[in-house]
């Protein structure tokens, strides 16, 4: 068993207080070895522990810890420690395998790990999931488990992820269902695959899971223009999105009227197809996918209208004014009929913002791919620099969704300052929230 050497140590957490550094060696949790980040989650869920470390000279110390039971120990991971299971399967609508060359090592890592289900909420397939990594999730009660399942027919199943193992899915939806293990799951849809009656077969074997499998996302595949040596797969058209649409609301509908909750969920993507409205909040149910981009518009629509309407309650009180300050918002194309609606809602409840949309067109990943989250700074520069040369602008948004997670940085590696030097503007993120950008445009 590789020895758990301690990274380094959070400042002021507990085991800060007591002395230990980096490159010391966590031996054990209440008499238990830590193997890896989910044992040490699941160890230190307690109230009383005692955690043996061994000291950089040899020294074996004996802690007994009295804590709050939700508070971490501050034990920053080794990678050895973490590592990442990558994926065994070789899906036909794999988006990692539609990258161009060129990009950083870590966006062509194609992860299939259950700790990251836990840690992060990456969705896997569970084709890479042993009978003990299995027992271990029931064991410690690991949950909610982000699945994804695409088709409960396993035929399909293994033509699909190109995986002869793949087809054995209701056999891990079962024990999950079982034990008692809170999952989500994941339908990525691909036209003349799983759509039409192989969907209505998976829908309605998956609601017999309900409650414990809680939400189900359906998103239709991403296609980019970089496919060379990849089956030939098509994007759905707006027929397509209609009986799409029809067939998942005619289960969500049940479902709501059954249990207060509609369980499946379409993307936006599908309404945006569609040409037809997206949903009030209530149809999301709490928006348990909103990360899956499932009811992220109207959310942002709700947080608008929820955050102009209590601003005009305080401006009522102590009147805000707002300068002439010109502010650029850059969004994909998908959203631009959204956007422009909304920031006419915002203009008219503060006329002198002066606001501009700048809708990009995605010609780094193809212009199929019309999400604001996979916007490349190359594209933003090429089409936004004559525009800006023409009528300048003093500030440009962009959803924070489109940089790399705590970073300034964006898919192609331009940062936010760099392409707001090449702009001659200064540009900021700005959280996917009506409220955060509310809060940016009038800071402004």
């Amino acid at each position: 068993m590789k020895k758990f050497i301690i990274k380094g140590v959070e400042d002021d957490s507990i085991l800060d207080q007591m002395e230990i550094t980096a490159g010391d060696i966590l031996l054990s949790i209440n008499g238990l070895p830590v193997t890896d980040i989910l044992d040490y989650r699941y160890l230190i869920a307690d109230d009383s522990l005692e955690v043996e470390i061994e000291k950089a000279d040899g020294e074996i110390w004996l802690l007994d810890i009295e804590k709050e039971y939700e508070d971490d120990l501050g034990v920053i991971f080794p990678e050895a420690m973490i590592g990442t299971k990558t994926c065994k399967n070789n899906c036909v609508f794999c988006f990692i395998d539609q990258l161009p060359t060129g990009m950083r090592d870590s966006l062509y890592v194609k992860d299939d790990d259950e700790r990251l289900s836990f840690l992060t909420g990456n969705y896997i397939t569970m084709t890479n999931l042993t009978p003990d990594e299995l027992n271990r999730i029931i064991r410690y009660r690991i949950m909610p488990m982000n699945l994804s399942i695409h088709t409960t027919n396993p035929e399909l199943r293994i033509k699909m992820l190109k995986n002869r193992f793949a087809g054995d899915v209701m056999s891990y939806l079962e024990s999950f269902y079982d034990n008692g293990i809170v999952m989500n799951g994941q339908i990525v849809l691909v036209p003349d695959y799983n759509d039409g009656l192989e969907l209505a077969q998976t829908l309605n074997d998956l609601k017999a899971f309900y409650p414990v499998l809680q939400s189900l996302s359906v998103v239709p595949v991403g296609l980019s223009e970089h496919r060379q040596g990849l089956e030939s797969l098509r994007l759905f058209n707006q027929e397509d999105a209609l009986k799409t649409l029809e067939m998942i609301n005619a289960v969500h509908d049940e479902m709501a009227a059954k249990h207060g909750e509609g369980f499946v969920y379409p993307s936006d993507e599908f309404f945006l197809l569609a040409g037809i409205p997206i949903p009030d909040s209530d149809y999301y149910s709490g928006f348990p996918q909103i990360e899956n981009g499932v009811g992220m518009i109207a959310d942002f629509k709700a947080s608008v209208t929820e955050s102009l309407a209590q601003r005009k309650i305080s401006a009522a009180m102590s009147p805000v004014k707002t300068t002439s300050k010109r502010i650029g918002l850059l969004t994909g194309r998908a959203a631009e009929p959204f956007l422009n609606n909304l920031l006419a809602e915002i203009k008219a409840h503060y006329p002198r913002l002066d606001l501009s949309l700048f809708p990009i067109t995605n010609h780094f990943f193809g212009e199929a791919i019309t999400v604001s989250g996979l916007l490349t700074g190359c594209d933003i520069l090429a089409q936004v620099k004559p525009q800006l040369e023409k009528n300048p602008i003093d500030l440009l948004l962009l959803p924070e969704n489109a940089l790399r997670s705590g970073t300034d940085t964006l898919l192609d590696d331009w940062t936010l300052e760099t392409l707001g030097d090449a702009l001659g503007v200064t540009i900021a993120g700005v959280a996917v929230s009506g409220e955060a950008l509310l809060q940016a445009l009038l800071e402004a």
